[in-house]
């Protein structure tokens, strides 16, 4: 056994020893990481500089539209300690129950024929137990996410991740070397003082930036019809300029929204042909024109 490994709690009649087995296990779920990406045409990573823009709302929302035109759409929330996304899309599935025996590969849930679905709260027993761990875990878990789940062939990845530049972002831009990044903010100017910080990650961590989405822009009276700019409107597209980078568009505010997010039936891919799904409508066809897929008759 090495010096570097006589710490560890093997036993010395193994000579790889725990480090050796922890070597090979990795090994071999790079293997099956590899296998699993090189069957997903496109990968979408859905960040923000800071909370409270609507992040998770647009990850589901482009999830949902793409698998709504006939995509086969994967959706991965990574944000660990705050996924939401099942209770968005109203799913309760569990993983296992104690008389199932785990297969190789685990089956994500399955929204609908097209859309298929990943999170922290399909493995829970409780899904309001506080999860509380560091970056080895966090970083773990999305390598699982990836490699031990059945996703199949997909024409998009959804990759929901918390605000900020931390563990879960850089890992996600670590094991997926081609996915780009799709940034969203509201108008006012603290969350595209963020943003900023957003676009220096990429370009630090070499993502691909898809473009970026104004969330929040303006919000249209129920009453008289009219745009009232609560946050300001065309910070997004401001930055967007700034950066030299495309401006995939921006979506009103609208109290269908948040029903349809406590609802589980999220509202900006329903096809209700008001401003805010119209406005929605249009991101979606930036990133179907960035990033197309000719889909199979």
């Amino acid at each position: 056994m090495s010096d570097a490994c006589k710490t560890c709690p093997s036993k010395s009649d193994d000579p790889q020893g725990s480090c050796g087995t922890a070597k090979v296990a990795k090994s071999m779920q790079d293997i099956g990481l590899q296998s699993t990406l090189s069957k997903i045409k496109y990968k979408i990573l859905v960040m923000s500089g800071k909370g409270g823009v609507g992040k998770s709302t647009v990850a589901t929302n482009v999830a949902m539209g793409l698998a709504k035109k006939g995509y086969q759409v994967g959706l991965m929330d990574v944000d660990l300690h705050g996924p939401d996304i099942c209770r968005m899309l109203d799913l309760k599935d569990k993983l296992f129950t104690e008389k199932d025996e785990k297969p190789k590969l685990l089956p994500p849930m399955k929204y609908n024929e097209n859309l298929k679905v990943i999170s922290l709260e399909y493995l829970m027993e409780n899904r309001d137990e506080a999860i509380i761990w560091r970056g080895p875990l966090k970083i773990q878990a999305i390598r699982q996410f990836i490699g031990d789940i059945d996703w199949g062939k997909l024409d998009y990845l959804v990759i929901d991740a918390p605000p900020g530049t931390g563990d879960e972002p850089l890992s996600v831009a670590q094991i997926i070397k081609d996915v780009n990044a799709l940034i969203v903010t509201t108008p006012q100017e603290i969350a595209l003082a963020d943003v900023r910080k957003s676009i220096s990650f990429c370009r630090h961590v070499g993502i691909r930036i898809l473009g970026i989405v104004e969330n929040m822009s303006g919000f249209i009276c129920p009453h008289c019809d009219k745009p009232v700019d609560i946050f300001g409107t065309g910070g997004g597209k401001k930055v967007s300029l700034e950066y030299s980078l495309r401006f995939l568009g921006k979506v009103p505010m609208d109290p269908k929204v948040v029903m349809g997010g406590d609802s589980g039936k999220p509202y900006l891919s329903s096809g209700a042909g008001t401003v805010a799904t119209k406005a929605f409508d249009k991101v979606l066809d930036n990133v179907i024109k960035d990033l197309p897929v000719k889909k199979e008759s």
